[in-house]
Parts: C-alpha cells; structure tokens; sequence
C-alpha cells in the first residue's frame, strides 16, 4: 500500500511548485519532505518529481500518483458523509464557486431554505468569474461551481443546464425598444454601454461575438459588479447585456427592459451547475445541487421568454 504521507507531500510540492513551500504549508522541514518523496520514487523505481526553472513539476507517474491521491480522498469523504447520512448526522460541508450574476437568485431563498433545512451543513462562497471558478474546481478548492456562459471543459462534469440568453437590457421608452427585429451590435454603437470585466462569462460572450462580427465595442463603463450595471442602465446613462432572470425584479417593476440579440450564440447561452468529472461529491453536495436545481431561477427552468 503507497505511503499516505508521502502522497501528501508529492501532491503538496506539485501543488506548491516547490519542496520549500510545500515544507512551509504542511509545516515540516523541507529534508523531511525530500526524504519521503526520495523513499516514494524508490519504492515505485520511477522519477516522480523534476526541476522546471526554480521550481518542481510532476513527470507522468507523479501526475498520476497526485490524481490517485484525490480521487482516493474524494472517495473517502463520499463514504464518510454517507455514513453520516445513513445515521442521520446532518453534517457536512458545501463548498460553492458563485458568479456575481448568479447572486440574487441564490441569496433570495434557495441558500436560506437549504441551510435551515439542513442546519449541520455549513455552506462556503466563493465569488469569482467563469475561469476562474473552473480552476477552483480543478484544484478542488469548491466542490460545485455555478456557471454563466462556460466554455467547454471536458474535466467538468454538469449537473444541470439551462438555456438562459444573453441579452441587452435597456432603460424604459428607449430607442432600441422600436426595432421590429432583433438588436444587433452595430445597434448599439451610438448609446452609452457598460461592460463586465474580462473574467466573467457574460463579457466572454460578448467578446466572442465581437470578434466574429469584426466590432469593437467602446465601452463607457467597466464594472466587476452587476449591481453597478443594472444602475447604469436603470438611472438611463446607458445599455448593458444581462440575462433576462439577473433583471427579473426590475422587469416586473417596469425599471428596466430586455431585447433579444440576433446572434444564435448570446441566444442559446447556457448557464450550469457543475462540479470535477471523476470526483465523488459528499452527500451535502448533492443535496445541495438538487436544492439549487429546483430552487434557483436561473436553473429550474429556461429564460421565461423561451417558455413564452
């Protein structure tokens, strides 16, 4: 049987990028480190770790032995909370990547009913963009991730998907609400318009068909925030692209509108709950994910105007 500790400190130097800072993390001299994984490659008569400029990276047989080492601790928390479950513990961790989009919809109720309903989880955001949250998945910082506009990943497993256009959203009696057709970019290049921040999903699609269509989009306002946004466009300085269920409170309230874009990929954006393919999730997280799946907008059913 491999030596869990030298698996440990294998995958805290990958992980770390050197013996000196895994050393530092796992709170143990750096010799004792070396030895261990001196010890690991002699067992197994295979190099697991080689010099890259001045740190360390895995060969192949270090790269599987640190995916054996999470998977077998994945596997081992699965059980462990499914025991748990058996005996009625209601105890448990979620960890969750949350786009800023997705916030409203998860704060409004679903997050409140879920930990009420289950009052031994303990829950954990973390906000971050499209990429970003994918690597907090990768490096299993986050268990789940909520998704607006990912790019495929085949080490991504979903969960749930919906169809939730990207469109523009527009302050009341404004000009572009009299076009008899889908907006177009070149509609837009005469208003004011404000744009999320490279890193989040919504920007990417943009981006994206910006580039295909050969437009460049001056934007008056860059904002990680889309609170921010909805007031740049309620208070009428200019336009934004949101999804229809981001704006649904200020829709029914007659503050803000949406138009449909006439690009078949801002029309069939997606939005998912995902977590690592491969990696078994803890009762918790699935119980969470089936909770988010029926009490979320955003993901219990498409944008109301495809229902419509």
């Amino acid at each position: 049987m491999l030596n869990q500790r030298a698996l440990t400190y294998l995958n805290e130097v990958i992980r770390r990028g050197s013996l000196r800072r895994a050393a530092a993390h796992l709170n143990v001299d750096a010799s004792a480190v070396s030895r261990q994984l001196k010890a690991l490659e002699e067992e197994l008569d295979t190099q697991l770790c080689e010099r890259h400029g001045r740190g360390m990276r895995a060969t192949a047989a270090g790269q599987l032995l640190v995916h054996h080492f999470h998977a077998q601790r994945a596997s081992e928390e699965a059980v462990l909370s499914q025991i748990m479950a058996l005996q009625s513990l209601a105890k448990g961790e979620v960890r969750i990547a949350v786009g800023e989009g997705f916030i409203a919809d998860l704060i409004a109720a679903p997050l409140g009913t879920f930990m009420s309903a289950f009052s031994g989880i303990n829950v954990e955001i973390r906000m971050a963009g499209v990429n970003e949250a994918m690597s907090l998945l990768k490096d299993r910082e986050v268990d789940i991730a909520l998704l607006y506009a990912p790019p495929v990943d085949p080490q991504l497993y979903c969960h749930v998907e919906t169809r939730q256009p990207l469109d523009v959203i527009v302050p009341p009696n404004h000009p572009l609400s009299e076009l008899q057709r889908p907006v177009t970019l070149h509609d837009l290049k005469d208003w004011p318009l404000a744009l999320m921040d490279n890193p989040f999903g919504m920007r990417q699609m943009v981006n994206m068909v910006a580039h295909q269509e050969r437009i460049h989009l001056e934007a008056r306002l860059h904002t990680n925030s889309v609170s921010v946004l909805k007031n740049f466009v309620r208070s009428g300085i200019g336009v934004t692209f949101m999804p229809e269920i981001t704006v649904a409170d200020e829709i029914e309230r007659g503050e803000i509108f949406t138009l449909p874009m006439q690009y078949p990929v801002m029309n069939g954006t997606r939005a998912q709950i995902v977590s690592l393919k491969g990696q078994e999730l803890t009762v918790a997280s699935t119980t969470c994910i089936d909770h988010l799946h029926t009490g979320m907008r955003f993901f219990s059913a498409d944008a109301p105007r495809l229902l419509q």
